[in-house]
């Protein structure tokens, strides 16, 4: 099994190669689903799938083996809201702190309860700074996590916030609008967090087709996230895989 971070990520960042994710809802994660996506993208595939979501009420092991099964060669991150999200037949797991909130829960409580969990399923981790900017609308992340997110003229506070992460040991730096948003990150502050950081930046949430993702790049995103998009048209991603 090849380690997603050391493998894929790490040395796409260095030779600044663009990652192009899908975000799949366990929730909202079938057969039928997978299979427009599959022949919607055609030759294409993505980069990484990711399953998860704020809240999850069905199986994320069924989600995990159902992107598998469409999607063979492409790695499944597990991108969990909380502990009960966990499977070990992922490929990886990434290990969120919101750190635009102020609840301990998502600093570090959440994590203690699914630390033993992870070293048990043998997960590869991903330790990734996940900062939640205003889309626009109040998002499920936003409800569920009972923190604020961080104004998107405040640039100067997404990039404070992504040094800081940085500098606590994380692999990656996510700026995420939140799944639904109305709006994507605002590009001047992600060429400022670009900038202001020398890990991974991933970015996601409010983007709605290849135009939103090929400016999101050029801003500076290493790796970008859609889901909401994609579920609404799959024909979206082999748009995206076209473009970027």
């Amino acid at each position: 099994m090849k380690n997603v971070y050391n493998d894929i990520i790490l040395p796409a960042y260095k030779e600044h190669k663009h990652l192009f994710a899908i975000l799949i809802d366990p929730d909202k994660c079938s057969e039928e689903r997978l299979s427009s996506i599959k022949t919607a993208m055609g030759e294409y595939t993505p980069d990484m799938i990711l399953v998860g979501g704020s809240l999850v009420m069905g199986s994320t092991s069924d989600a995990v083996l159902t992107c598998q099964k469409f999607f063979p060669k492409t790695p499944v991150v597990l991108f969990p809201g909380d502990e009960t999200q966990l499977t070990p037949i992922a490929d990886a797991v990434m290990v969120l702190s919101l750190l635009s909130g102020r609840n301990p829960e998502y600093l570090i409580g959440q994590h203690v309860r699914a630390s033993v969990k992870i070293k048990q399923m043998g997960l590869q981790t991903i330790p990734t700074g996940y900062i939640l900017i205003d889309g626009g609308n109040i998002t499920s992340v936003q409800y569920i996590s009972n923190t604020m997110p961080i104004p998107r003229e405040k640039t100067d506070i997404a990039v404070a916030t992504a040094l800081a992460s940085e500098q606590l040991g994380h692999k990656m730096v996510y700026l995420e609008g939140g799944s639904g948003a109305l709006k994507h990150v605002p590009l001047e502050m992600i060429k400022a967090v670009r900038k202001s950081i020398t890990i991974p930046l991933i970015v996601g949430g409010g983007l709605k087709n290849a135009e939103d993702i090929r400016n999101v790049f050029d801003a500076g995103a290493d790796i970008v996230v859609v889901g909401s998009a994609i579920e609404r048209d799959p024909e979206i991603a082999k748009q995206i895989c076209t473009h970027y």
